[in-house]
């Protein structure tokens, strides 16, 4: 493939031409492609959709559209192997996950992210600088030109989209030693510690140019990482946090100026009633760029739970107006999460996904819902499995108390059973035409 004959998504958005990955996402969506075409060319829509990933089914993330799930996954230095990881993405996937991050780390990476690429139709994250890091033993003597080394390296791989910490600068860390945790983010940590030994500047917002120069050749949609995330409630919304913010407000109309498309990253650890606040703060400040935000998480002590901790902040969040939601396992804190976290993680942020749809009116978001109403109103068990964001669960639950064919058929299950069915007592009442007796 010719790199350098590839032009960017919002560089064709903004010369009038609806590209084949905006047909897909207009599709999906239930728009029409010029729509897309207009909201990529106003830098409100991404679709991170790298050539070179050759197995990829667009999707588009931002404003107007419906609510993304990415999936955080991949191999860590003490435990998991290929297989594992290649398990999770097929999980991921047939449960609905919209986007993967690889943050695999330890030896053989690329040949990790090389099958994630393969078995993986959803867009493919990353974060660059874990692999960086593997390079050398102590990050603070990591040259400057690996930086990008692997940037490259990656964006010629196929991967579609990628966290940057450009926005963590040197002024900045004497606000995160205020904090009650400091830096909870791996990649901003590490900036932290090569700015502080180095004495210089983080190599990713001084050279950024050459950030947008690898963007531009492969259409890598930039995700800039925000390495300051609250990693508590004690240090949600402090200057930490703005600080870098408004770093990446300008980062991101660096980006538009080059046609690069990019969204910013969001907290984190936040508050229930500070959550709707940061997403219009951040709405403003970068100019209305795609949010993406992990979680947030709205409480400290869910440990084992914190899947549901991130997506009751992930509804409020994403009818704020956040766009793409990274979902968090029951495993956060604690442990590599394996396929079973994995599957849970994605269903708590799909329900938190799809509500936002139907609370901020989505065309169509809430047909499922009525459909599911009436399969329940019918007694159609089948119906209520298959229109279950997890159908495999929904059998497994019914089954349990009632096995057996002949049940899939019965007016009632067995929270109340035959007597105290509600819908069952009622029917010959308010439509006897059913004939359920």
């Amino acid at each position: 493939m010719d790199v350098n004959r590839i032009s960017t998504q919002l560089a064709m958005a903004r010369k009038g031409i609806v590209t084949p990955q905006m047909e897909v996402v207009a599709r999906d969506e239930g728009l029409d492609p010029g729509v897309v075409m207009d909201s990529i060319a106003s830098g409100k829509v991404v679709i991170p959709a790298n050539p070179a990933h050759l197995s990829l089914h667009p999707v588009g993330i931002g404003a107007g559209l419906t609510v993304k799930v990415n999936v955080n996954l991949g191999r860590s230095t003490s435990t998991s192997c290929l297989a594992d990881e290649l398990d999770k993405v097929r999980v991921a996937l047939k449960y609905g996950a919209d986007a993967v991050m690889d943050l695999s780390t330890g030896p053989d990476v690329d040949d990790v992210r090389g099958a994630v690429l393969h078995a993986c139709s959803a867009p493919v994250g990353t974060v660059p600088i874990y692999q960086a890091a593997e390079a050398v033993e102590d990050f603070a003597d990591l040259p400057v030109d690996a930086f990008f080394d692997v940037v490259e390296l990656q964006a010629q791989q196929g991967v579609d989209f990628m966290t940057i910490h450009a926005g963590t600068l040197r002024a900045h860390l004497p606000l995160a030693r205020k904090r009650s945790i400091g830096i909870v983010s791996r990649g901003g940590a590490l900036i932290a510690r090569w700015m502080d030994r180095n004495q210089r500047e983080n190599p990713y917002f001084e050279y950024f140019d050459r950030v947008l120069d690898i963007a531009a050749r492969h259409d890598i949609t930039l995700s800039l990482g925000d390495g300051l995330r609250p990693g508590c409630l004690a240090d949600a919304s402090d200057a930490a946090q703005f600080a870098e913010l408004s770093t990446l407000g300008d980062l991101a109309r660096r980006s538009w100026a080059r046609d690069v498309q990019v969204m910013i990253e969001g907290p984190g650890h936040v508050p229930f009633n500070q959550i709707a606040d940061n997403i219009l703060r951040q709405k403003t400040v970068c100019s209305g760029a795609p949010f993406y935000v992990l979680g947030p998480l709205v409480t400290d002590i869910a440990a084992g739970y914190d899947h549901i901790s991130g997506a009751i902040g992930a509804t409020m969040a994403a009818v704020a107006g956040a766009d793409f939601l990274c979902y968090v396992t029951p495993k956060e804190h604690l442990g590599l999460p394996d396929v079973e976290d994995v599957r849970a993680g994605v269903i708590a942020f799909k329900i938190a996904a799809h509500a936002a749809d139907v609370a901020r009116g989505h065309p169509g978001a809430r047909d499922r819902d009525d459909a599911m109403a009436r399969a329940r109103y019918g007694f159609d068990w089948e119906g209520q499995f298959a229109l279950a964001l997890d159908p495999d669960r929904a059998r497994e639950y019914h089954d349990l108390t009632l096995p057996g064919p002949e049940h899939r058929e019965s007016p009632y299950c067995s929270m109340c059973g035959p007597k105290f069915c509600a819908m069952r007592n009622a029917a010959p009442v308010l439509r006897p035409e059913a004939g359920i007796k």
